[in-house]
C-alpha cells in the first residue's frame, strides 16, 4: 500500500531535527518512492519526523498520513485492514470514538488508541505501523502475523530508525561492505535468501513477523512477540474441513476485492490462484487476470491459465519474459530487494506486476497456501521415508554409513542418507542451496550453522509430526524471506498492492487443525488435497488435479546461453573473493555449462551475490531507477499544493 519512515531522537530534544537532519531523512524517504507515487507527507516535531509516501487504495481522498488521533498520537501504517469498518464500529459502541475518515488507518489508530497490543490478534489484513504517543514519548511498533509487510530497524547513537525498505535506513548506518554481516552471507548461501530477522547490513535488522516493538528514549527497545502460528493437527471430519476451509477462502476474497481503485488477480496453472480468481469472479465479474511465461520452450503456463480463464469467464492478459528483459532488469530487481533473494520466479513477478500496473492498482496472488495446505512435494519425504526412519538406531547408523561411501548418482544413496538423518537435520527450510560441506569449500572464512535458524522451530514442534514440523519451518523463515517478501517488493516496484487471501485469519484457522492424511494422503502423489477437495466444483477439475508448477524458471536454460556468459563475467571480475571461492564457484558453472550435472541453483545464489555486493559495496554497476508517474488527482502533500498555486 505504502512506504514509511521513522526517526526518534534518543537526546531530549525541543523543537525538529536540524535541517541537514531534516534533508538526509527526506532524500531517504525519496528512495521508496516507488511504494507511494500518490502522495509524500513529512511530519516533524520535537526530535522526531514521521514521513509517508501513499498508494492511495481507500478514502483516497482522505485518510492522509501521518495521522493524528485523539491529539496523542501521531501514526504511520503500512498495509490494509480488511474488516476495518466492523472494528470500526465496534469502537464506536464500546468507546464512542469519534472519525474524521472513512478509511482503515484512522480505525488501526483508534483501536491501538483504545485496545493497545489487544487490538493486533482483532486486525484482519496485513501491516507494518508505528505510533508515537506524545503523552509518554514511547513509540510502538508491530509487523503483522506472518510478515508480509516488511518493517527494518537502525538503532544509532542518535536515537531509532524505522523504514518499510532497508535502502531507506542506508544514509543513517555504516556503508554496506564495512558492516556486512558474514553469518547472514553465509545463512543466505544455505536458503538463497537472508532469513529474519538478519539482513547483509550488521546494524540494520528486521522486525520479525508477529512481533511488536516498544521504544523510549532512556530504555531503548523492547521487543515481544504477539502472534506464533501454530499447525496442530486435531480430529476433523474431512467434510466438515472442506467446508470450513471453502467458507473461510470465499470471505476473505470477498474481504480481499474492496478497493476504491481497480482491483485484478495473478494466475497461474495452479490451484491457489484459480482459486482465488475463481471466488473473486463470482464477485467482481470483469475480473481482470494477469500471467506470465518465458520465451524458452517449455517454461510458460500462459496456455494453461488461458484456458482457465476461459472456463472462469474471465479477462487474462499475458507477459512473455524474454533473455534480453531478464538480463535488463537483474540490476533494478536486486537493488529493489535491498538483500539478494536467489529465488529465479521473482523474475516473472517483477514484469508480471509491471504490465498489471497498467491496468489495476490491486492484484490478489495465491502466497501462504503451500506453507499452510501442505503443497509442497518435499512435505511428502517424511512419508516416503517411514520404513528406514522406524529401523532400530544402530541398523540406521549402519545404513548411514553405508550411504556415505557409496558414490555420488548411485540408486539408492540419497534415499538411505535422508532416510537415517533426523528431520531437523536434513530439512532447513523449502531451499536448500549449498550444504556444510559445500560450503565449507565455497566460504572462505567460517561463520555460524544454518541449525542456528532452524534449531528453535524443531525444538517447538517436538510434540507433532515430521510433516507439520516441515510446514512451521518454511512458515518462520521461506514464507516472510522469500515468498511474501518477493511479492512485497516486485508488486511495490511497480507502485501496485498486492493482496494474499490465504494468510488471512480464519483461513489460517481453518488449516491450522488439518492432520498430515487430509494434506498429503496415503497412496496419493497430490499435495493441499484438503484445499483441492474444497475447491471441487469452484475451480475446472483439470487445474483442481494439476500438480504446482509455480511460474517455472528456466534457469538452468539461461546459464547455458548469453545469461550465462553475463554470469560467467559477473564471476570473474566481482570483488568478493576475500568471502567466497570464485574459482570454485567458476567450475560449477563450467560443469553445468558441459552438461556434468545440473548447478544452476548454486550458480545463481552466488551470482546474485555477486551482483548485490557489485551494486552496493563495489558500486561497479549503477541502478537507474526509472520514473514513477505521479497520480496528480491523488496527491496531498500541502508544500506541493502552494507550489502548483
Amino acid at each position: 500500500m505504502c512506504g514509511l519512515s521513522v526517526f526518534v531522537s534518543s537526546r531530549s530534544v525541543a523543537g525538529p531535527p536540524d535541517a541537514e537532519t531534516q534533508a538526509a531523512f527526506a532524500a531517504a524517504l525519496e528512495s521508496i518512492h516507488h511504494r507511494g507515487p500518490d502522495d509524500t507527507q513529512i511530519e516533524y516535531g520535537d526530535g522526531y519526523a514521521f514521513g509517508f509516501k501513499r498508494l492511495a487504495i481507500i478514502d483516497r481522498d482522505h485518510s492522509v498520513q501521518p495521522l493524528r488521533y485523539a491529539d496523542r498520537w501521531t501514526v504511520v501504517f503500512n498495509g490494509e485492514i480488511y474488516n476495518y469498518r466492523e472494528l470500526r464500529a465496534d469502537l464506536i459502541r464500546e468507546h464512542g470514538a469519534v472519525f474524521a475518515t472513512e478509511g482503515d488507518s484512522e480505525v488501526l489508530a483508534a483501536a491501538f488508541h483504545y485496545w493497545g497490543e489487544a487490538a493486533l490478534p482483532r486486525m484482519r489484513g496485513m501491516f507494518a505501523f508505528v505510533a508515537f504517543d506524545h503523552r509518554t514519548g514511547t513509540l510502538h511498533a508491530a509487523r503483522d502475523a506472518f510478515g508480509i509487510k516488511p518493517l527494518y530497524v537502525l538503532e544509532t547513537a542518535d536515537g531509532l530508525f524505522l523504514s518499510s525498505e532497508r535502502k531507506c535506513l542506508d544514509a543513517f548506518a555504516a556503508p554496506a561492505g564495512a558492516a556486512l554481516n558474514t553469518d547472514a552471507v553465509a545463512h543466505y548461501l544455505t536458503f538463497q535468501f537472508v532469513p529474519d530477522p538478519l539482513t547483509l547490513h550488521r546494524h540494520i535488522r528486521r522486525l520479525p513477523p508477529g512481533h511488536r516493538l516498544i521504544w523510549t528514549a532512556g530504555g531503548g527497545v523492547r521487543e515481544h512477540r504477539w502472534f506464533r502460528p501454530s499447525l496442530r493437527p486435531l480430529r476433523l471430519e474431512p467434510e466438515m474441513a472442506q467446508a470450513a476451509i471453502r467458507d473461510a477462502l470465499t470471505a476473505s476474497v470477498k474481504k480481499h476485492l474492496h478497493a476504491d481503485v481497480p482491483v485484478g488477480t495473478f494466475l497461474s496453472s495452479g490451484v491457489d490462484s484459480s482459486a482465488i480468481a475463481a471466488l473473486a469472479a463470482r464477485e467482481k465479474p470483469d475480473l481482470h487476470a494477469f500471467t506470465a511465461g518465458f520465451a524458452a520452450q517449455g517454461y510458460s503456463e500462459i496456455d494453461i491459465a488461458q484456458h482457465t480463464a476461459d472456463q472462469l469467464g474471465i479477462r487474462l492478459t499475458p507477459t512473455v519474459v524474454s533473455d534480453e528483459d531478464v538480463l535488463d532488469a537483474l540490476p533494478r530487481i536486486t537493488q529493489l530487494l535491498d538483500d539478494p533473494i536467489a529465488d529465479p520466479s521473482l523474475i516473472p513477478l517483477y514484469f508480471l506486476a509491471r504490465t498489471a500496473s497498467q491496468h489495476v492498482t490491486v492484484v490478489l496472488s495465491g502466497e501462504g497456501s503451500d506453507e499452510l495446505f501442505g503443497g509442497y512435494t518435499i512435505y511428502r519425504e517424511p512419508l516416503s521415508l517411514a520404513g528406514v526412519e522406524k529401523l532400530p538406531p544402530g541398523m540406521k547408523r549402519s545404513l548411514h554409513k553405508l550411504a556415505e561411501v557409496l558414490p555420488e548418482g548411485v540408486r539408492g544413496r540419497s534415499f538411505l542418507e535422508r532416510g537415517t538423518t533426523p528431520i531437523e537435520q536434513r530439512y532447513y527450510g523449502n531451499a536448500r542451496i549449498f550444504d556444510p560441506e559445500e560450503k565449507s569449500r565455497l566460504m572462505r572464512y567460517t561463520a555460524q550453522p544454518h541449525t542456528d535458524i532452524t534449531a528453535h522451530l524443531y525444538a517447538e514442534t517436538a510434540d507433532v509430526d515430521d510433516v507439520a514440523s516441515m510446514q512451521y519451518v518454511d512458515l518462520h523463515t521461506w514464507l516472510p524471506g522469500d515468498i511474501l517478501c518477493k511479492a512485497d517488493r516486485m508488486s511495490m516496484a511497480h507502485s501496485i498492492e498486492l493482496r494474499v487471501p490465504f494468510l488471512d485469519q480464519q483461513v489460517y484457522a481453518a488449516a491450522a487443525g488439518l492432520p498430515t492424511e487430509m494434506k498429503l494422503p496415503s497412496g496419493s502423489i497430490a499435495t493441499k488435497h484438503a484445499l483441492r477437495e474444497a475447491m471441487r466444483g469452484i475451480v475446472p477439475e483439470s487445474v483442481r488435479e494439476a500438480k504446482k508448477l509455480g511460474f517455472p524458471t528456466p534457469t538452468r536454460v539461461w546459464l547455458k546461453g548469453m545469461i550465462g556468459d553475463w554470469v560467467d563475467h559477473l564471476l570473474a571480475t566481482s570483488q568478493t573473493g576475500h568471502l567466497l571461492d570464485l574459482g570454485y564457484a567458476r567450475g560449477l558453472l563450467a560443469e553445468h555449462r558441459a552438461g556434468v550435472a545440473d548447478r544452476s541453483r548454486k550458480v545463481w545464489t552466488v551470482a546474485m551475490f555477486c551482483l548485490w555486493h557489485a551494486i552496493h559495496v563495489e558500486k561497479t554497476i549503477t541502478v537507474q531507477q526509472p520514473r514513477i508517474p505521479e497520480r496528480a488527482a491523488y496527491r496531498r502533500s500541502m508544500r506541493e499544493t502552494a507550489l502548483l498555486g
